[in-house]
Protein backbone atom coordinates (compact mmCIF):
# COMPACT_ATOMS: atom_id res chain seq x y z
CA UNK A 1 0.00 0.00 0.00
CA UNK A 2 3.01 2.57 1.17
CA UNK A 3 4.55 1.68 -2.31
CA UNK A 4 1.29 2.56 -4.44
CA UNK A 5 0.68 5.38 -2.50
CA UNK A 6 4.61 6.91 -3.03
CA UNK A 7 4.14 5.40 -6.59
CA UNK A 8 1.82 8.58 -7.15
CA UNK A 9 3.88 11.22 -5.37
CA UNK A 10 6.63 9.87 -7.61
CA UNK A 11 4.43 10.18 -10.77
CA UNK A 12 2.98 13.82 -10.17
CA UNK A 13 6.56 14.75 -9.49
CA UNK A 14 7.63 13.54 -12.77
CA UNK A 15 4.54 15.86 -13.93
CA UNK A 16 6.19 18.79 -12.18
CA UNK A 17 9.58 18.21 -13.69
CA UNK A 18 7.70 17.77 -17.20
CA UNK A 19 6.18 21.57 -17.16
CA UNK A 20 8.69 22.96 -15.12
CA UNK A 21 7.89 26.11 -16.99
CA UNK A 22 4.66 26.42 -16.16
CA UNK A 23 5.60 25.65 -12.11
CA UNK A 24 8.28 28.51 -12.50
CA UNK A 25 5.58 30.96 -13.71
CA UNK A 26 3.12 30.24 -11.22
CA UNK A 27 5.34 30.17 -8.73
CA UNK A 28 7.11 33.81 -9.43
CA UNK A 29 3.10 34.81 -10.11
CA UNK A 30 2.60 33.95 -6.21
CA UNK A 31 5.36 35.39 -4.98
CA UNK A 32 5.44 38.84 -7.17
CA UNK A 33 0.98 39.36 -6.08
CA UNK A 34 1.79 38.20 -2.46
CA UNK A 35 4.69 41.13 -2.51
CA UNK A 36 2.08 43.43 -3.77
CA UNK A 37 -0.28 42.94 -1.06
CA UNK A 38 2.02 43.09 1.46
CA UNK A 39 3.67 46.18 0.17
CA UNK A 40 0.10 48.10 0.26
CA UNK A 41 1.03 47.67 4.26
CA UNK A 42 4.33 49.37 3.49
CA UNK A 43 2.66 52.10 1.81
CA UNK A 44 0.76 53.00 4.77
CA UNK A 45 3.51 53.13 7.35
CA UNK A 46 1.51 50.86 9.20
CA UNK A 47 4.09 48.04 10.27
CA UNK A 48 0.87 45.58 12.09
CA UNK A 49 -1.23 45.69 8.88
CA UNK A 50 2.21 44.51 7.03
CA UNK A 51 2.53 41.83 9.16
CA UNK A 52 -1.38 40.97 9.28
CA UNK A 53 -0.80 40.69 5.22
CA UNK A 54 1.84 39.00 5.71
CA UNK A 55 0.60 36.33 7.28
CA UNK A 56 -2.41 36.05 5.11
CA UNK A 57 -0.37 35.97 2.00
CA UNK A 58 1.64 33.10 3.36
CA UNK A 59 -1.29 30.70 4.65
CA UNK A 60 -3.34 31.50 1.71
CA UNK A 61 0.39 30.53 -0.20
CA UNK A 62 -0.18 27.10 1.48
CA UNK A 63 -3.71 26.14 1.52
CA UNK A 64 -4.64 27.44 -1.68
CA UNK A 65 -1.90 24.92 -3.39
CA UNK A 66 -2.49 22.29 -1.18
CA UNK A 67 -6.28 22.74 -2.16
CA UNK A 68 -6.02 23.55 -5.50
CA UNK A 69 -3.52 20.20 -6.64
CA UNK A 70 -5.76 17.87 -4.80
CA UNK A 71 -9.14 19.48 -6.63
CA UNK A 72 -7.14 19.52 -10.22
CA UNK A 73 -5.82 16.62 -9.87
CA UNK A 74 -8.80 14.63 -12.22
CA UNK A 75 -8.75 17.29 -14.75
CA UNK A 76 -4.67 16.89 -14.83
CA UNK A 77 -5.14 13.19 -15.68
CA UNK A 78 -7.86 14.37 -18.16
CA UNK A 79 -5.49 16.26 -19.92
CA UNK A 80 -3.17 13.70 -20.13
CA UNK A 81 -4.73 10.78 -21.44
CA UNK A 82 -4.68 8.70 -17.98
CA UNK A 83 -7.97 9.13 -16.15
CA UNK A 84 -9.40 6.19 -17.00
CA UNK A 85 -6.50 3.69 -17.02
CA UNK A 86 -5.68 5.54 -12.92
CA UNK A 87 -9.53 4.53 -12.25
CA UNK A 88 -9.09 1.39 -14.07
CA UNK A 89 -5.82 0.28 -12.07
CA UNK A 90 -6.22 -2.37 -9.20
CA UNK A 91 -5.59 0.69 -6.98
CA UNK A 92 -7.82 1.88 -4.05
CA UNK A 93 -9.52 5.22 -4.71
CA UNK A 94 -8.30 5.66 -1.02
CA UNK A 95 -4.26 4.75 -1.51
CA UNK A 96 -4.61 6.72 -5.10
CA UNK A 97 -6.32 9.93 -3.59
CA UNK A 98 -3.31 9.77 -0.08
CA UNK A 99 -0.72 9.43 -2.78
CA UNK A 100 -1.94 12.58 -4.40
CA UNK A 101 -2.58 14.54 -1.27
CA UNK A 102 0.96 13.47 -0.04
CA UNK A 103 2.42 15.29 -3.15
CA UNK A 104 0.10 18.39 -2.36
CA UNK A 105 1.18 18.96 0.89
CA UNK A 106 4.75 18.47 -0.57
CA UNK A 107 4.20 21.00 -3.20
CA UNK A 108 2.60 23.46 -0.91
CA UNK A 109 5.26 23.33 1.61
CA UNK A 110 8.01 24.07 -0.82
CA UNK A 111 5.81 26.91 -2.58
CA UNK A 112 4.85 29.05 0.73
CA UNK A 113 8.99 28.66 1.39
CA UNK A 114 9.44 29.79 -1.67
CA UNK A 115 7.20 32.48 -1.11
CA UNK A 116 8.52 33.65 2.22
CA UNK A 117 12.15 33.54 1.64
CA UNK A 118 11.32 35.88 -1.73
CA UNK A 119 8.99 38.25 0.58
CA UNK A 120 12.08 38.86 2.43
CA UNK A 121 13.37 40.52 -0.53
CA UNK A 122 10.55 43.02 -0.32
CA UNK A 123 10.15 43.74 2.90
CA UNK A 124 11.76 44.14 6.03
CA UNK A 125 10.54 42.11 8.77
CA UNK A 126 11.59 40.31 11.92
CA UNK A 127 9.35 37.24 13.28
CA UNK A 128 11.61 37.27 16.49
CA UNK A 129 9.06 36.68 19.45
CA UNK A 130 6.54 34.96 17.36
CA UNK A 131 5.07 31.23 18.05
CA UNK A 132 6.43 30.12 14.81
CA UNK A 133 6.42 26.12 16.31
CA UNK A 134 2.33 26.53 17.10
CA UNK A 135 2.03 28.03 13.52
CA UNK A 136 3.61 24.56 12.24
CA UNK A 137 0.87 22.81 14.34
CA UNK A 138 -1.86 25.38 13.05
CA UNK A 139 -0.64 24.37 9.63
CA UNK A 140 -0.53 20.76 9.97
CA UNK A 141 -4.03 20.42 11.60
CA UNK A 142 -5.73 22.88 9.13
CA UNK A 143 -3.77 20.76 5.90
CA UNK A 144 -6.65 18.11 6.85
CA UNK A 145 -9.65 20.09 6.21
CA UNK A 146 -8.19 21.67 3.05
CA UNK A 147 -7.50 17.93 1.79
CA UNK A 148 -10.96 16.64 2.25
CA UNK A 149 -12.07 20.31 0.65
CA UNK A 150 -10.00 19.12 -1.91
CA UNK A 151 -10.92 15.98 -2.68
CA UNK A 152 -14.87 17.41 -2.59
CA UNK A 153 -13.93 19.62 -5.39
CA UNK A 154 -11.99 17.06 -7.63
CA UNK A 155 -15.13 15.96 -8.14
CA UNK A 156 -16.16 18.61 -10.06
CA UNK A 157 -13.99 17.82 -13.33
CA UNK A 158 -15.45 13.82 -13.32
CA UNK A 159 -18.85 15.12 -13.26
CA UNK A 160 -18.32 18.09 -15.92
CA UNK A 161 -15.38 17.33 -18.43
CA UNK A 162 -15.65 21.24 -19.94
CA UNK A 163 -16.63 23.03 -16.64
CA UNK A 164 -15.28 20.96 -14.05
CA UNK A 165 -11.77 22.86 -13.67
CA UNK A 166 -13.31 26.44 -14.08
CA UNK A 167 -16.02 25.61 -10.95
CA UNK A 168 -13.01 24.44 -8.73
CA UNK A 169 -11.57 28.11 -9.43
CA UNK A 170 -14.68 29.32 -7.99
CA UNK A 171 -15.18 27.07 -4.96
CA UNK A 172 -11.49 28.50 -4.26
CA UNK A 173 -12.13 31.90 -4.68
CA UNK A 174 -15.20 31.70 -2.40
CA UNK A 175 -12.78 30.35 0.17
CA UNK A 176 -10.70 33.69 -0.64
CA UNK A 177 -13.51 35.87 -0.48
CA UNK A 178 -14.78 34.74 3.00
CA UNK A 179 -12.10 33.48 5.39
CA UNK A 180 -10.70 37.02 6.36
CA UNK A 181 -7.04 36.33 4.66
CA UNK A 182 -6.49 40.26 3.90
CA UNK A 183 -9.15 42.03 6.25
CA UNK A 184 -11.32 41.30 9.00
CA UNK A 185 -14.14 39.18 8.22
CA UNK A 186 -16.14 41.77 10.32
CA UNK A 187 -16.10 43.82 7.29
CA UNK A 188 -18.09 41.51 5.07
CA UNK A 189 -21.64 41.90 4.54
CA UNK A 190 -23.74 40.55 7.26
CA UNK A 191 -25.33 38.10 4.93
CA UNK A 192 -22.13 36.39 3.87
CA UNK A 193 -20.36 36.36 7.16
CA UNK A 194 -21.76 32.88 8.53
CA UNK A 195 -19.82 31.34 5.43
CA UNK A 196 -16.33 32.33 7.61
CA UNK A 197 -17.97 30.21 10.61
CA UNK A 198 -17.58 27.22 8.14
CA UNK A 199 -14.45 27.70 6.32
CA UNK A 200 -11.04 26.69 7.86
CA UNK A 201 -8.95 29.24 6.44
CA UNK A 202 -10.81 31.47 9.13
CA UNK A 203 -9.15 29.64 12.31
CA UNK A 204 -5.93 28.96 10.80
CA UNK A 205 -5.55 32.92 10.44
CA UNK A 206 -7.04 33.33 13.37
CA UNK A 207 -4.99 31.39 15.18
CA UNK A 208 -1.70 31.92 13.17
CA UNK A 209 -2.64 35.78 13.92
CA UNK A 210 -2.71 35.22 17.56
CA UNK A 211 0.79 33.03 17.36
CA UNK A 212 2.17 36.21 16.07
CA UNK A 213 1.45 38.47 18.16
CA UNK A 214 -0.55 40.44 15.48
CA UNK A 215 -3.62 41.33 17.70
CA UNK A 216 -1.29 42.26 20.71
CA UNK A 217 1.24 44.21 18.54
CA UNK A 218 1.94 47.32 20.14
CA UNK A 219 4.50 49.03 17.20
CA UNK A 220 7.52 47.98 19.13
CA UNK A 221 9.60 45.05 18.63
CA UNK A 222 9.65 42.04 19.12
CA UNK A 223 6.47 40.55 18.85
CA UNK A 224 4.77 38.44 21.89
CA UNK A 225 3.45 35.60 20.34
CA UNK A 226 0.28 33.88 22.08
CA UNK A 227 1.15 30.43 23.52
CA UNK A 228 0.25 27.39 22.13
CA UNK A 229 -2.87 26.80 24.86
CA UNK A 230 -4.55 30.29 23.75
CA UNK A 231 -5.38 28.99 20.14
CA UNK A 232 -6.09 25.19 21.25
CA UNK A 233 -10.40 26.25 20.49
CA UNK A 234 -9.30 27.17 16.85
CA UNK A 235 -6.69 24.13 16.57
CA UNK A 236 -9.63 22.23 17.84
CA UNK A 237 -11.49 23.34 15.52
CA UNK A 238 -9.71 22.57 12.76
CA UNK A 239 -9.10 19.03 13.79
CA UNK A 240 -13.11 18.31 13.87
CA UNK A 241 -13.08 20.29 10.37
CA UNK A 242 -10.76 17.56 9.33
CA UNK A 243 -12.53 14.61 11.14
CA UNK A 244 -15.17 15.27 9.40
CA UNK A 245 -14.40 16.76 5.59
CA UNK A 246 -11.73 13.84 4.89
CA UNK A 247 -14.07 10.94 5.31
CA UNK A 248 -16.68 12.84 3.59
CA UNK A 249 -14.66 13.82 0.99
CA UNK A 250 -13.69 10.55 0.06
CA UNK A 251 -17.43 9.14 0.19
CA UNK A 252 -18.08 12.11 -1.85
CA UNK A 253 -15.18 10.65 -4.65
CA UNK A 254 -16.47 7.21 -4.59
CA UNK A 255 -20.08 7.97 -5.09
CA UNK A 256 -18.95 10.65 -8.13
CA UNK A 257 -16.56 8.05 -9.08
CA UNK A 258 -18.92 4.98 -9.68
CA UNK A 259 -21.64 7.65 -11.33
CA UNK A 260 -18.96 8.77 -13.77
CA UNK A 261 -18.39 4.90 -14.56
CA UNK A 262 -21.81 3.92 -14.97
CA UNK A 263 -22.30 6.89 -17.32
CA UNK A 264 -19.42 7.21 -19.26
CA UNK A 265 -17.83 10.36 -17.81
CA UNK A 266 -14.13 9.01 -18.22
CA UNK A 267 -14.17 8.24 -21.49
CA UNK A 268 -15.11 11.97 -22.23
CA UNK A 269 -12.01 14.56 -22.98
CA UNK A 270 -14.85 17.54 -23.32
Amino acid sequence: MVRQMLGFVYRDWHLTRRYWSWVAVFTIYALVSSATVTLIGVAAKDVRLTLTLTVGVLLWSFLSVLFNEIAMSIAFERWEGTLEYTFMAPVSRLVHMFGVSLYALSYAVFRALFVLAGLFVFLDLSFRGANLWGMLVVLAASSFAFVGLGLIAATLPVMSPERGAEATNIFQSVLLLVSGIYYPVSVLPRWLQPLAAVSPATYALSASRKLMGIDTYSGQAPLRGAAFSDVLPEIGILLLMGVVLVPLGFFVFGRCEAWAKRTGKLKRTG
